[in-house]
């Protein structure tokens, strides 16, 4: 077997334990997690985008609030987050258009700021919690895995050849039904399936996860970078494993707020939320 792949199946086996353990102990650990993620996202977004170069002081704001979005997180003050968020975004693009400075900024305030957020939310503190993040973990994971080996063994038409070549339709197809596959399989190991409206959720979030795969490799083809970054070896960046989850969790994060609305604001754990019940 290659150094390399040897390297990157290492690399994997221990990303996957770090994301499982964390997400079976929940709580503080979680958090961190989700916190971790969102830093090192929004590091690897400024680096890729040049903000440092680019706009200094924008980008400081934006580090700012990475940095007041994961205390809110860590100290289990979610209400705040989305707020925070919102209003930040909204000053970022306010300097943008003053300043004449790059629309990146806000950009990446989003992104980053979404995915701590979301992934944090989505686990909560409760049980539902748990089986909603694995829930969506087996979506994103199955999607992922099986447009890879599907688009492999199938070829055929490009999905979207100008921002990313390799992927082709029969592996979005493939991807997308395994994937839902493995998100109703995770959710009838623990609930009977009552009606379609799971399968319904899984399909939304692995469409997603492919849209935010594109996303990535639109942003890394805009910069004429291969990966995000080196920090995980064998595998590049933090934003090339995650890139599918924080658009996955971003939608997942919009089905909820949309239920939420909709029952008229009637406060309800998340998991139980997504997984409709």
């Amino acid at each position: 077997m290659p150094s390399e792949l040897k390297l990157r199946i290492a690399s994997a086996v221990v990303l996957a334990a770090v994301a499982l353990g964390a997400t079976w102990a929940g709580g503080f650990a979680f958090q961190l997690l989700a916190v971790a993620i969102g830093l090192l996202v929004y590091y690897e977004w400024s680096t890729i985008t040049r903000l440092v170069d680019r706009d200094f002081r924008g980008n400081a704001f934006g580090w700012l609030t990475q940095a007041v979005v994961a205390v809110l997180v860590l100290f289990d003050h979610m209400p705040l987050t989305l707020p925070v968020l919102a209003g930040s975004i909204a000053v970022a693009a306010l300097w943008v258009s003053f300043r004449k400075a790059s629309w990146w900024l806000p950009g990446g305030i989003a992104y980053a700021g979404l995915a701590s957020i979301s992934l944090a939310a989505i686990r909560g503190v409760d049980y539902l919690g748990l089986i909603a993040m694995l829930f969506v973990f087996a979506v994103v994971w199955g999607t992922d895995i099986f447009a890879y080996f599907v688009g492999r063994a199938i070829g055929g038409p490009k999905l979207a050849p100008a921002i990313s070549p390799g992927k082709t339709w029969s592996g979005a197809i493939g991807g997308t039904i395994c994937g839902v596959l493995s998100g109703v399989a995770i959710f009838m190991a623990h609930f009977s399936l009552q009606d379609l409206r799971i399968v319904a959720i899984a399909l939304t979030l692995s469409i997603a996860s492919q849209i935010g795969d594109l996303f990535e490799s639109f942003i890394k083809r805009r910069f004429g970078v291969k990966d995000s970054s080196r920090l995980i070896p064998g595998h590049g960046g933090v934003m090339d494993r995650v890139d599918g989850l924080i658009f996955a969790c971003g939608a997942a994060l919009l089905l909820v707020l949309g239920q939420l609305l909709l029952s008229g604001g009637r406060e309800s754990a998340f998991g139980s939320v997504l997984l409709g019940l």
